[in-house]
């Protein structure tokens, strides 16, 4: 019975793998086309990827833009910008010689990747009612070969004025006006740019859109369009969309560039501080200068890697009293220009505080300004004199970094450094750089050792006024400078022949008394 029973089993499944098997025979056709139609597709996938970008057919050689609406930008901070690009074409692969019909041969090229960006914003802000000022980063050899050129875009956001004037019966006004205007670019840098130029762009709306842009009211966003036209591939002309600044409603007020008052009468704009500097030399510096230019004054410092804690701990006094604001621009150092980026970071420092000092100086921190005037003229009287002028610029005094008194012997270590270093270079040369201040109000841009992109007079000879004392290299020395010592008043070193200048030896009891009756004694264990 038990093997009656298997027999029967064996049957049954004998017979349902027949009926199985003869139904898939019976779909053979069926899968045959299918199979077929799968292999034709996966074989044209595979033949796209050996196809240069431009045989594809929704494949165009220019990029596209258009305009954002001001819903879809984003609520930021004055300062702060979004770049909206269309992303680049991919990557084309390497394509095969072609021998046309005639026997010449077409050779392709195969641009990869970008050399360096159209455009790199560092800041921008307002210059008036109307007027913006954006300082930037863009390519050297697009510049110097190409001819970019930039828009400026104002978005006003009608909505803002209506709702905080409490008048909400026309609803339907409630859109984005949007006026625009050719963007003036200024290059300062005077060649000195290196991959990256620094660029300033000068938005100045006309009349007629005055009641758009110069709404305190509504508020708005500053577009800027980046055009590169051809510059880096004449096949291409791609334009960036900058949102380079962002203004919410009642945030500014049209009286600060009119008739109110600036903040303070000198405001220093420094360079960019790098390297190893030495706290010792940047506190001499900065009790020196804030004695100088008085309790109405402001240091604006650059840290580009230079302000180590030591150095931070020696700016920290003048901070906490508000003599001194510090600007970590680090940041730069991943795009190659012209001496950290100098030219972008005095050109900033220019226009964030144009409307909030009376005087800027621009200088380094192993300089220092002397008057060599009248002994008994104050800073402010010597001032006063030029006021009448937009620039003057500051005469150079080279000091010797190495050569001290042989009576200072032994005692050096309790000396500052302008107070030891007495041995000024009297070499012949054609001429020596210089050094500037300027009544930002009148300036555009700026650079390193003059301006020129000002409106206003500009004084050039000012020696029987002021000058500076230059003591190069020392800010970056943490040793005793002294190297060597010598009585006379007129020694040689190196070839290089020097007379004594003992007028800042006898400043530096002032300074010194200054320094401790501002912040005390905190300072006095300063190291090099």
């Amino acid at each position: 019975m038990v093997k009656d029973q298997r027999d029967k089993e064996k049957t049954v499944c004998k017979s349902n793998v027949t009926e199985k098997f003869g139904l898939i025979w019976n779909c053979a056709a069926e899968l045959k086309l299918i199979l077929t139609a799968l292999l034709l597709l996966c074989s044209f996938a595979t033949l796209l990827q050996f196809l240069p970008s431009r045989f594809f057919p929704f494949y165009y050689p220019t990029y596209t833009y258009t305009t954002l609406p001001s819903n879809c930008l984003p609520n930021v901070t004055a300062v702060n910008a979004t770049v909206v690009t269309t992303p680049p074409p991919p990557e084309p692969l390497p394509l095969a010689e072609v021998v046309l019909d005639n026997g010449v041969v077409k050779r392709s090229l195969n641009p990869v990747g970008n050399a360096a960006y159209n455009f790199i914003l560092v800041s921008a802000y307002r210059g008036g009612p109307n007027t913006f000022a954006i300082i930037g980063l863009s390519s050297k050899p697009l510049h110097v070969y190409g001819r970019p050129s930039y828009t400026c875009e104002y978005h006003s956001d009608k909505e803002n004025e209506i709702t905080s004037s409490g008048d909400d019966t026309d609803s339907s006004n409630n859109e984005t006006v949007v006026v625009s205007v050719r963007g003036h670019k200024i290059l300062p840098d005077w060649g000195y740019g290196r991959v990256y130029t620094t660029v300033v762009i000068n938005c100045t709306f006309p009349d007629s859109d005055t009641s758009v842009v110069s709404n305190p009211a509504s508020g708005g966003q500053l577009i800027l369009k980046a055009a590169v036209n051809g510059g880096f591939d004449t096949e291409l002309n791609p334009t960036d969309t900058i949102l380079a600044l962002t203004e919410p409603a009642n945030s500014w007020n049209i009286s600060k560039y009119t008739n109110t008052p600036p903040k303070y009468d000198y405001l220093y704009c420094g360079s960019p501080i790098y390297g190893n500097l030495s706290p010792q030399r940047v506190r001499e510096w900065l009790a020196y200068h804030v004695r100088l230019f008085g309790q109405r004054s402001h240091f604006v410092i650059y840290d580009a890697g230079g302000v180590h804690p030591e150095v931070l701990e020696v700016l920290k006094p003048w901070m906490e009293l508000g003599y001194v604001t510090l600007q970590d621009v680090m940041e730069q150092e991943r795009f190659d220009a012209y001496y950290h980026n100098q030219f972008a970071v005095v050109n900033d420092c220019l226009h964030r505080y144009r409307f909030d000092a009376k005087w800027m100086f621009f200088f380094d921190v192993d300089e220092f300004v002397y008057l060599s005037g009248d002994d008994n003229a104050s800073f402010e009287d010597v001032m006063e004199s030029v006021r009448e002028y937009t620039m003057f610029t500051i005469e150079q005094i080279p000091m010797s970094n190495e050569v001290c008194l042989l009576k200072d012997a032994g005692k050096t270590n309790k000396q500052w450094g302008f107070e030891k270093l007495v041995y000024k270079n009297v070499k012949k040369v054609g001429r020596r750089d210089r050094k500037y201040a300027i009544q930002p109000r009148n300036v555009f841009a700026t650079g390193v050792h003059i301006s020129q992109n000002y409106q206003g007079n500009y004084l050039m000879r000012t020696g029987q006024l002021m000058k500076y004392y230059h003591y190069h290299g020392t800010i970056a020395q943490r040793r005793e400078l002294c190297r060597r010592f010598d009585n006379g008043t007129y020694v040689v070193a190196d070839g290089i022949p020097y007379v004594q200048d003992t007028n800042m030896t006898s400043i530096a009891p002032l300074v010194k008394s200054f320094e401790l009756e501002t912040i005390g004694s905190r300072l006095e264990s300063t190291r090099q």
